[in-house]
């Protein structure tokens, strides 16, 4: 891991003014961190982010959800209730080049931050708005949830047995990619802006995002005007491409070519599959699945699993075990990446966190700061930033603004 006290990444010198809470906006705003920007998250007085009261698990009373997703950033409490506090954010946003929300549409508006109004007070800041259904069409005023965007966008329909429940990821994949693409265009618009001196409106539809994962899904109703349906494991259009159980454990085949296919049936001791016109190329093997498939368990079942991944890895066979979160959290590969940090909280004491995982030769991102505890920088921010004096910053808290 980087030295906490060195910020060489890229988007060091800029300032992002974060009123995000729960995933999306979280997400996105840890990722501009994480590569060198100073983040200011705006958090309510008392309670803050939705995600610090959700739980267990507990680190001495700080929720393991909020820590997962809020490093390198400082806490600044305000109420935006308070007419005060609003003057205080619109002094930061003055000295910021980003804003980043991600309220239900209309929300900024009644605050008096509706985009309009602040691009006319503060022409070169960038204002990110995540929402579930974006800010236009006839759904924008709807609110988005992780999982009614995962079902509303597709992915439950796919994700499942054949014949079965759908099912939701794992992990909040639409709230996650939502605030990868919303870094993602950030970045975009900090670019535009160094051509053109002026900012822009980033507008993020959690749907919007969700639905672009469906690539070759997508393409196949496209094609075909019938509904991809789950298959389990399976791929639709790469056989033998899915989990097989071994005679101790579940791990994954990815046979992607015919050449590895016949490379793959010479391990296996069946190279009668391979001779077979039905299977010799990835078509025929996908029209005679419900063939194939038994041939292929039945041999790969009478071995251990670490056998054949063994085996298929040194024959360039692509494959791997089904591990559970604990294993991969304690690969040593991810490691030595520094996928996993370690980092100081100030209540939770020592923590670990996950890395960064876009890898930069000259300008590294870094785990430089622990995820804040609430209002922990409210008083140098206001000081520091705002030239605010202690009596000033007192009132403002004798009144419940901050």
């Amino acid at each position: 891991m980087t030295d906490a006290t060195e910020n060489r990444g890229p988007l060091s010198g800029l300032t992002i003014v974060d009123l995000t809470r729960v995933l999306s906006g979280p997400y996105c705003t840890m990722l501009l961190a994480d590569m060198g920007a100073r983040v200011v998250k705006v958090e309510q007085p008392g309670r803050g982010d939705d995600t610090r009261a959700w739980g267990p698990p507990f680190l001495a009373g700080e929720s393991a959800y909020f820590l997962s997703i809020n490093r390198n950033k400082e806490s600044l409490t305000l109420d935006l209730k308070h007419e005060a506090s609003r003057g205080l954010l619109d002094r930061l946003l003055a000295r910021a080049d980003v804003l980043v929300e991600n309220f239900r549409p209309g929300t900024m508006e009644r605050l008096g931050f509706g985009y309009d109004r602040v691009a006319a007070r503060h022409p070169r800041l960038v204002c990110c708005s995540i929402s579930g259904f974006g800010q236009t069409g006839p759904r924008s005023s709807e609110p988005g949830y992780d999982a009614v965007v995962q079902a509303e966008g597709g992915l439950m329909s796919v994700t499942g047995a054949p014949e079965g429940p759908p099912y939701r990821l794992g992990v909040a994949i639409s709230d996650i990619v939502s605030g990868m693409f919303a870094a993602h265009g950030i970045t975009l618009a900090l670019l535009a802006r160094e051509r053109s001196g002026e900012g822009q409106r980033v507008d993020i539809g959690m749907l919007d995002a969700t639905a672009a994962l469906l690539t070759y899904q997508a393409g196949i109703y496209f094609a075909t005007g019938t509904p991809p349906v789950p298959l389990g494991n399976r791929h639709p259009t790469i056989v033998p491409y899915e989990t097989f159980t071994a005679a101790d454990g579940d791990f994954v085949v990815a046979v992607g070519t015919d050449d590895q296919w016949r490379r793959f049936c010479d391990l296996i001791g069946a190279p009668e599959l391979a001779g077979d016109a039905r299977f010799a190329a990835n078509s025929g093997r996908v029209r005679h699945y419900a063939v194939l498939r038994p041939l292929i368990a039945a041999r790969l079942s009478t071995r251990p699993r670490a056998e054949w991944v063994e085996r298929l890895k040194a024959i360039g066979v692509p494959c791997g075990s089904v591990r559970d979160i604990g294993q991969v959290l304690e690969d040593e590969h991810l490691k030595a990446r520094d996928m996993i940090a370690e980092i100081d909280h100030v209540t939770a004491g020592l923590i670990r966190v996950l890395g960064v995982p876009i890898k930069l030769s000259e300008t590294p991102g870094a785990v430089r700061l622990p995820p804040p505890a609430l209002g922990q920088h409210t008083q140098v921010i206001l000081e520091r930033d705002l030239g605010m004096t202690a009596k000033e910053i007192a009132e403002l808290r004798a009144a419940a603004a901050i």
